[in-house]
């Protein structure tokens, strides 16, 4: 009995070094509990919306604590001026609503991911000591008269860039009239927390959510089969590849570059690749799965994204609900490839200024205590230095571009598309390694666009060319994710210096060996990528098919398998961080 409750109060109370996720045992307790309290319920019926509202909250809060609080603060927010948008008819006050709407989610959003670079850069600018507080965990302790919480640290909430994109494109979608609001706060507030989705995405527009709230809920055998099929294949890619990947060899070379050859160092680099798509996409699987057993279905995250044949190809194909949320809400409203307007230069002031006060301590530190450069150390420099001048030099070409229409439309098309590579890339936080990953994706696509005109479309091109664009876009796309993976600029300089100065080609046959298994998965899981998408259809539909004996069978056994594969240590999702 006393192991019984403590079991139950582990259950229900957040344990910061246990939060609950797809990988953790009590999270399939836990689903398996809403799952079948969820069949007793209406569907469309307010009392489910409430039931599944009041579970993803407390989903939230055994992966986040009391950040619970922040998120159903937005959601009364938006719920609230979502609808005084919808009901006014004063054209400035809808607009001043949903400017509130956005100004407060991004400003929450902005003191949790960048409180920490902006006093770091104004002390260092000043020479000051300002610490960061965290008026939140000060007001706790004022009320629980005790000092449970850090009020000196500020620990970013799981989820909150996620569930930020969504409410505010609630609100900008009511103010465009392309929605109207939910029906209750109760379904509002089971769109924005539905757990399977909240704390890594895909970002779900209300527009094709609600409606399946309302909706009859239909679940055949096949439709099972097929749940679980996406829940096993991301569980697959999750532990049995990424984890692997990540704790036998990525996380060694990227944690000690200099102990390993350039060779390794290539070969983790392209690994990562790998690893990080298997880790999001396996989230996105699940997540998937899980919620196609509840009756809904969510977003397409990934479409074969390593099967790009350019660099654009990817990033439809990549994190796509992210993509399409900055095409629809940020690149389009500047002008996207037709001009460039205010917005985009105040945008693009701002962003400089935030580049350069990144930049002042890096060139500082290269100015006055960098002896010997490497090769590294110049790519980087030149990075940094190539992504501080861009917004003055678009400036001064912008104003150039006035009397030549022709260089004027192509500005117009580069500056909107690297704010919204440089906005995507700082979404994943204030350091250069994201304004460098984020900066060199938008020169890619910069370097493509000016490449498309006299290039073949892609279901044009012959089977040699398909090859060599896949290819090299794949190696374009891991090279980026040096500075994506890396710590810190050191690390990702060091990784660069092993593979350009120390290859090691004396070592190639011992290496080889001494990481078959690893390089081995590595090689099985692109080929398992590179298969046409519609072998993957027909299994899946197969198990779909299966009498629920057979498909019983293949979920033990790869329940097995998947158990036999985990670390002794459950490795988090990497997009949790974001």
């Amino acid at each position: 009995m006393e192991k019984a409750l403590d079991f139950l109060a582990a259950f229900v109370t957040y344990d910061a070094r246990w939060p609950i996720n797809f990988i953790h045992p009590h999270f399939w307790i836990f689903f398996a509990l809403v799952l079948a309290m969820d069949g007793m319920f209406r569907p469309g019926g307010l009392v489910r919306s409430l039931y599944l509202w009041g579970v993803s909250v407390f989903f939230y809060y055994k992966t986040s604590g009391l950040f619970f609080f922040l998120l159903l603060f937005a959601i009364h927010l938006d719920f609230f001026v979502g609808k005084a948008v919808f009901t006014s008819a004063s054209k400035r006050l809808r607009l001043a609503l949903v400017t509130l709407s956005v100004v407060v989610n991004l400003g929450i959003l902005a003191y949790f991911k960048y409180a920490y670079f902006f006093t770091e850069a104004f002390n260092q600018m000043l020479d000051t000591h300002f610490r960061v507080l965290n008026p939140l965990a000060r007001f706790a302790n004022t009320m629980a008269g005790a000092d449970i919480f850090e009020v000196d640290r500020i620990i970013l909430p799981v989820g909150i860039s996620f569930y930020t994109f969504q409410t505010i494109s609630y609100t900008v979608d009511i103010y465009r009239g392309r929605l109207a609001p939910a029906r209750s706060l109760t379904d509002f507030g089971f769109f924005v927390s539905f757990f399977p989705q909240l704390v890594a995405g895909p970002i779900m527009r209300a527009s094709e959510f609600l409606p399946q709230i309302y909706a009859p809920r239909r679940l055949v055998r096949e439709d099972f089969g097929i749940a679980l099929f996406w829940i096993l294949n991301g569980l697959t890619k999750k532990v049995m590849v990424g984890d692997y990947l990540a704790v036998h060899f990525v996380d060694r070379v990227f944690a000690n570059p200099g102990m390993y050859t350039g060779f390794e160092n290539m070969m983790a680099v392209l690994a990562y690749s790998l690893q990080v798509y298997c880790d999001f996409s396996g989230y996105t699987d699940i997540a998937y799965g899980v919620a196609y057993l509840m009756g809904f279905q969510l977003n397409k995250n990934f479409n074969a994204p390593y099967k790009a044949v350019h660099v654009a190809d990817f990033w439809r194909r990549w994190h796509m609900s992210l993509s399409t949320f900055l095409r629809d809400y940020l690149y389009i409203p500047l002008g996207g490839n037709r001009h460039a307007g205010k917005a985009s230069l105040t945008l693009l002031v701002v962003i400089t200024v935030f580049i350069s006060l990144l930049a002042i301590p890096y060139l500082k530190n290269w100015i006055f205590y960098m002896d010997a450069p490497s090769p590294g150390d110049y790519f980087i420099l030149s990075a940094v230095l190539l992504l501080t001048a861009f917004g003055p030099v678009a400036l001064v070409a912008y104003t150039l571009g006035t009397r030549w229409r022709r260089l004027a439309r192509w500005i117009h098309t580069e500056i909107n598309l690297m704010i919204t590579m440089l906005v995507g890339g700082l979404w994943h936080g204030a350091s250069w390694m994201f304004v460098i990953w984020g900066g060199l994706n938008g020169l890619g696509l910069m370097v493509h666009k000016l490449l498309a005109g006299s290039a073949k479309t892609a279901s044009n091109l012959s089977t040699g060319r398909r090859a060599i664009g896949i290819l090299t876009t794949f190696l374009f796309i891991s090279f980026t994710r040096i500075f994506f993976r890396s710590p810190d600029l050191n690390t990702a300089r060091e990784v660069m210096d092993q593979m350009l100065l120390h290859f090691g080609w004396e070592f190639l046959p011992q290496r080889l060996w001494l990481n078959r298994w690893v390089f081995g998965l590595f090689l099985a899981g692109m080929a398992l990528h590179w298969l046409p998408s519609s072998w993957k259809a027909s299994v899946r539909t197969a198990l779909g098919r299966c009498p629920f004996v057979v498909q019983a069978a293949v979920c033990l056994l790869m329940v097995i398998a998947i158990y036999q594969a985990t670390s002794a240590q459950l490795t988090p999702f990497i997009y949790f961080q974001f």
